[in-house]
């Protein structure tokens, strides 16, 4: 005796049916159409950082090209500089309000910018000669120093090991590079003057403060040990000249884009394997023919396994370091990009176009945190 099937339920019937289950908070779902009723879901993205969407433009604070940009240490704060002479101060996480505009602090463009390692001070050198300290809280500018006697390129600063004093140098044009006291406490005279003999386009501390690694127009990169008070050695390799310089994370490598479109890392520990000391050569940023001085950084949230350098091509660069292999080509600007951050504690990239004035954040593939 077989078994019949249920009846069909009467007209009126209410039948449950089984809830689809929407796709966690941080993924984000594709579908093929936007009316609601004929969606069909592609994929869906995964999520990997606190940003309220995965690339997000901030724009509209600067009317000219865009020459540096930085996270501050805590990773909530962005600042850039630009040749409009003024600085724009930007949430990192949602609302991504631009909350403030310094517009006051020279009569010339500002070419590069650091955040104090532990005060609420803003650094910045500009092509009036000036080195300014502002605080971002007050938004006032607490000091402002001729510093030298031709345009300052680039500046950096350290904390002095066993002192807690920050130190900060700034390099020129007129071929020399001077060390500040920093904070607010600090003094308009220089703690040190070191001449080059050559326009200084970057300078980038050791990792305890003792070195400074300064890039300069010869090509070369010169190393300082201040414990000895003189030039140690020097780093070669570069055909044109290097246009920024950026420490990994945990010291050992420098990474120096430059106007030959090739992008060197160099071993800086003390007893390197290489008598080059060149530890990886890059290539796929190009430089242009504008002579921007173009900025890389590494990535900080998997201790500096990725590098990212911009080009003329605008697009962002970002390198695997130990396999030398391109891992993205990232696009949207109009113009060259200048300039590139990492976000210190999560996998967010910050890239700046100069023609464009705009600033895209954007988030990437979680590294293997070493």
């Amino acid at each position: 005796m077989s078994k019949r099937g249920g009846s069909p339920p009467p007209d009126g019937t209410l039948i449950k049916r089984a809830k689809a289950t929407p796709p966690p908070s941080n993924q984000i779902a594709i579908s093929s159409a936007g009316d609601d009723r004929s969606k069909g879901l592609i994929r869906t993205v995964k999520r990997t950082s606190s940003l309220e969407a995965p690339i997000i433009s901030l724009a509209g604070a600067h009317s000219g090209e865009i020459l540096s940009c930085r996270f501050d240490p805590t990773g909530q704060n962005i600042a850039a500089c630009s040749a409009d002479r003024s600085v724009s101060l930007w949430r990192t996480y949602p609302p991504n309000t631009n909350y403030g505009l310094l517009s006051n602090l020279t009569k010339a463009p500002i070419l590069d910018l650091q955040w104090s390692l532990f005060s609420p001070i803003l650094y910045t050198v500009a092509a009036d000669h000036t080195l300014c300290l502002t605080n971002v809280t007050t938004g006032q500018r607490v000091r402002k120093i001729r510093a030298h006697r031709e345009i300052i390129n680039t500046v950096d600063r350290t904390m002095a090991g066993g002192a807690g004093t920050e130190l900060v140098a700034t390099g020129s044009d007129d071929g020399t590079v001077k060390i500040w006291e920093g904070g607010e406490e600090g003094g308009k005279i220089a703690v040190s003057t070191l001449e080059i003999g050559c326009p200084v386009t970057a300078v980038c501390w050791g990792a305890d403060g003792t070195n400074l690694y300064i890039g300069a127009l010869d090509n070369e990169i010169h190393v300082y040990d201040f414990r000895k008070g003189e030039q140690v050695y020097t780093l070669t390799g570069h055909t044109d000249t290097p246009t920024s310089l950026s420490l990994s994370p945990n010291g050992n490598f420098l990474l120096s884009p430059s106007f030959s479109s090739q992008t060197l890392i160099h071993d800086v520990r003390p007893f390197a394997p290489s008598p080059t000391r060149i530890h990886r050569v890059l290539q796929g940023a190009p430089a242009g023919f504008e002579n921007t001085l173009l900025r890389g950084a590494w990535s900080k949230d998997d201790g500096g396994q990725r590098v990212a350098v911009g080009g003329a091509d605008r697009a962002v660069c970002i390198w695997d370091v130990e396999k030398s292999k391109i891992l993205y080509k990232l696009p949207g600007h109009k113009g060259t990009v200048t300039a590139v951050d990492f976000h210190p504690r999560e996998p967010i990239s910050a890239s700046h176009g100069s023609k464009d004035g705009t600033m895209i954040l954007g988030e990437i593939e979680p590294g293997l945190n070493v």
